[in-house]
């Protein structure tokens, strides 16, 4: 466009050029879809980062039931603090794994529940022994309201029989005492083990422990593939494991078997609750030393053929003998100078 006075003057013509007018399509929006995306990448890293914290936290927890379960000494000596150690990977964030006992507090503090560890460790003055019908029935009484206390009053059946107490704790079809399928305890049921550990602490009987499985099989039926054998005896030592953090002496423990699906309560149901359970076989004191010796050494005279027999001579007589062959053995050196 001119300007009027350059027209008339006959000075050189000035154009100007005036730029826009159009639109482009993606003027419309602009640099938001650049925020937004950015806004969505963040997000998605973050919940990335949680998902990863969650699968390191649950790995542990794991690893932590497992121990316990399978009665695994492989953690101990850590202590109940909580140590610092870096993250899987390689990672610079801290995590804190959890305490290996639920009621454990700092060292040197006194537990806010409970009794002190010291006291589940009875005196000599304080020992039970159950040997009388009457006795075992006292002890079967206390073992049903505990679990009456716990809500697991249908799962326990105890019978006197001559060789002791026979406390059974099996599945119903509404609570299980493990995991299906797993020797990890169910919540309710560890907490009555443990309960009953300060009990058996008290008591100089020695018990067996006995786990049951129904007769399902595995998939793999290898002999040297995870089966009903293997399940059995890893729930009757994880039900000893728990009864130890109870509170319960070792020496209380004479005998751990797994039994698989060799003697079922309901032979007629494969899968039937009352198969799976863990057995608590408290003897009297004269049925322990029974068992104990059949596997021990041996103290009864053997025939080995009409006329010859033989026996694992004494330990005190054997002391006598060589007493009395000493001094004669001496004479006979004395005589051979």
């Amino acid at each position: 466009m001119l300007k009027p006075h350059e027209a008339k003057g006959g000075g050189h013509e000035q154009t100007i050029v005036k730029r826009g007018g159009g639109k482009h399509k993606h003027e419309d929006h602009g640099g938001a879809w650049k925020v937004a995306f950015a806004d969505f990448c963040l997000a998605l890293m973050c919940l990335f980062l949680v998902l990863w914290l969650m699968a390191a936290r649950n790995t542990e927890s794991l690893q932590q039931i497992l121990t316990e379960a399978d009665g695994a000494k492989t953690d101990q000596g850590k202590g109940v603090m909580p140590e610092q150690v870096g993250g899987p990977r390689g990672s610079l964030i801290e995590r804190f794994p959890m305490p290996h006992n639920a009621n454990a507090d700092t060292p040197g503090k006194e537990k806010s529940t409970g009794s002190p560890a010291s006291s589940l460790a009875p005196t000599e003055e304080t020992k039970v022994s159950y040997d009388t019908p009457g006795d075992l029935q006292a002890l079967s009484r206390a073992l049903s309201a505990m679990s009456a206390e716990f809500g697991l009053a249908s799962n326990l059946e105890s019978v006197i029989t001559p060789y002791g107490l026979r406390v059974m704790m099996h599945d119903t079809d509404h609570q299980g005492m493990f995991v299906r399928g797993s020797a990890v305890p169910t919540d309710r049921f560890r907490s009555l083990l443990r309960k009953m550990g300060p009990l058996f602490a008290r008591m100089t009987n020695q018990m067996l422990v006995v786990g049951h499985t129904d007769a399902l099989q595995y998939a793999d039926t290898s002999y040297s593939a995870y089966s009903n054998w293997t399940l059995s005896s890893n729930r009757a030592m994880s039900s000893r494991a728990q009864l130890l953090a109870g509170g319960m002496a070792p020496d209380s423990v004479l005998q751990v078997v797994g039994m698989a699906d060799r003697a079922p309560l309901d032979a007629k149901n494969a899968d039937a609750g009352v198969n799976r359970r863990i057995e608590l076989l408290i003897l009297t004191t004269a049925q322990a030393r029974i068992v104990a010796s059949m596997f021990g050494m041996p103290d009864v005279t053997s025939k080995l053929t009409e006329d010859v027999d033989t026996a694992l001579p004494d330990a005190s007589l054997l002391e006598k003998l060589r007493a009395r062959l000493v001094p004669t053995t001496s004479l006979d050196k004395r005589h051979q100078k």
